[in-house]
């Protein structure tokens, strides 16, 4: 693994082609922050997540701290995960983030010879320092019991020297981290031990203090007189102002193990909610959307990878308009949107999502309103129209802009249909065509106002390939030749004409009650619209009549 800093979603710079930029290695980064005039802050990360969660606040770098990876396995901190359980760990933080880590290693898992071999592994995973405490194996937390037995003074400057002899990166960092404060030794003990290890080849010192205010650190600091860094964990004296760290010149805070409990008190809080209201309706809204999760892991880049990597595979987009509530279904959406209604065992949406997707229907997004929470799909994306009591499904396709990109599929969220009506559309020629029901009058009619009149009427012969474009739709059409079936195919220009005439009804004052029929009525003014014709083989569920066909419906195929 390349130990050089990178940035965010970026390629990793390695060593071939000379014209490469310079960049600052992550050990040499981290060396900067413990040598640098200024104060510089670590905070702890203890996986891949919270790594990323660290750079993205703003972090130059990061604590791995033991405490925190142990618990994150569910185990004590006493060396229960063994360093190549916590090796793996570290191996995805360095993935996951372009900070210098700074990783927490005990005592260094042993005696000289582990500290070799652990220094090399770090080192080999683009870790950018560790530090190593003078206790005996396997440790006990600092905060846990009084009176620790430390290691032999000349036992643990032999493991700093096999660690510092180890390195193939001169600008990997070793700290030595003295717990004599902690043990109850004195002062004085403090200062010999953190000077012996300096000499050994210690590029900075750890001097731990578990009192409640910063005096026992301020007064090593005093007497130090400046030899090499040094570096506290403010654990316990967190209430001592940071300044004060500043004006004593010390080279670096580390904030030891606050994401890890931050993480238990949300996980706690949110698990025993749920549990107490069997709802997940009150913590929706307090936790961030799985949009974000998708986001911090890297969908995205993923996505944009996939096109240049994979075959040139046809990218469609589906997006699935599910706002709405449907109050002629009464009692049955009290609780849920229409989408989300029971169709033989599933929610209709998740039937018609799949019907996409085995389609080829590769991204899909579901704009949400009524209920929202109620709708949680992994495979799905959501936006959310907040306003949907007030505003139409013009409106909700704005909440879904940024993924009108190439070719994609809009459909209301409340109808079904046999798979190879989609097929059909997706063959059709065009930048916007639609699906229409050429046998719409033999259906229950639920209003006109998606009437279709297309350039000629369907003539029933498969080996006619005239093709069909949109004259009109509306509640105003006059002798229409089908129903649109709510299933619209846009090309990449189709996105594009289609994005323009949002901003344009938008400009207006018309996106909030704007309907698709205007939206493709407007469209037409700008290209043509084709016509798919199917026969039957669908339907729109709007009350307890259709919900009844629903469940009668012909899903295979």
């Amino acid at each position: 693994m390349d130990a050089r800093v990178r940035t965010p979603d970026s390629a990793w710079m390695g060593d071939a082609g000379a014209s490469q930029p310079s960049v600052e290695s992550r050990p040499a980064a981290l060396k900067r922050l413990l040598t640098q005039p200024e104060l510089a802050f670590l905070m702890e990360a203890h996986n891949g997540l919270s790594a990323k969660i660290v750079e993205e606040a703003g972090f130059e770098g990061i604590w791995a701290s033991g405490l925190s990876i142990s618990a994150s396995l569910g185990v004590r901190d006493n060396n229960e995960a063994s360093w190549t359980q916590t090796l793996d760990v570290l191996e995805f933080m360095a993935d996951a983030s372009s900070l210098p880590i700074l990783v927490d290693g005990d005592t260094g898992y042993g005696n000289f010879n582990n500290v070799r071999r652990l220094i090399r592994k770090l080192e080999q995973r683009g870790i950018a320092g560790v530090c190593i405490e003078d206790k005996l194996f396997p440790k006990m937390n600092s905060f846990l019991g009084e009176g620790q037995e430390l290691a032999d003074i000349v036992e643990f400057c032999g493991r700093l020297r096999a660690g510092a002899d180890s390195k193939t990166d001169p600008d990997f960092q070793i700290v030595a981290r003295t717990e004599a404060l902690i043990s109850g030794q004195g002062m004085d003990e403090a200062l010999r031990r953190a000077e012996a290890y300096h000499a050994a080849g210690a590029d900075a010192v750890l001097i731990h203090s578990k009192q409640k205010t910063a005096a026992e650190v301020l007064t090593f600091m005093e007497r130090w007189d400046g030899r090499c860094p040094v570096v506290i964990v403010p654990t316990t004296y967190h209430a001592t102002p940071t300044e004060i760290f500043r004006q004593a010149g010390f080279s670096t805070v580390i904030w030891a193990n606050h994401t890890m409990r931050a993480a238990v008190t949300a996980m706690r809080e949110t698990a025993e909610r749920i549990q107490r209201d069997q709802s997940l309706h009150a913590i929706e809204g307090a936790v961030v959307p799985v949009s974000e999760i998708f986001r911090i892991t890297g969908n995205d880049e993923y996505e944009e990878a996939s096109r240049l990597y994979l075959p040139a595979e046809r990218l469609v987009r589906g997006i699935v308009l599910a706002a709405s509530r449907g109050e002629q279904l009464g009692e049955i959406t009290q609780d849920k949107p229409k989408a989300m209604v029971d169709v033989r065992g599933r929610p209709l949406l998740r039937r018609l999502v799949d019907t996409m997707i085995a389609c080829g229907a590769r991204d899909m997004t579901v704009v949400r309103g009524w209920k929202k929470e109620a709708i949680a799909f992994a495979d799905v994306r959501y936006v959310d129209n907040d306003a949907y009591e007030t505003t139409g499904e013009v409106a909700s396709l704005a909440q879904a802009v940024k993924k009108l990109d190439g070719e994609c599929i809009v459909t209301y969220g409340d109808v079904l249909f046999r798979r190879w009506i989609l097929d059909g559309l997706l063959e059709t020629a065009g930048d916007v065509s639609i699906a229409v029901d050429a046998l719409w009058e033999r259906r229950r009619s639920t209003g006109p106002r998606d009437l279709v009149r297309g350039s000629r009427p369907f003539t029933g012969f498969d080996l006619d390939e005239q093709v069909v474009t949109l004259d009109a739709i509306g509640s105003d059409t006059q002798a229409p030749t089908g129903e649109w079936i709510g299933l619209l195919r846009l090309s990449a220009r189709g996105s594009e004409l289609v994005r323009d005439e949002l901003k344009a009804l938008e400009a207006e004052g018309l996106l909030a009650t704007a309907d698709l029929p205007l939206l493709l009525t407007r469209l037409q003014k700008h290209t043509p619209i084709t016509v798919h014709y199917v026969t039957a083989n669908w339907l729109d569920v709007d009350d307890v009549l259709d919900l009844a066909d629903a469940r009668n419906f012909p899903f295979a195929g």
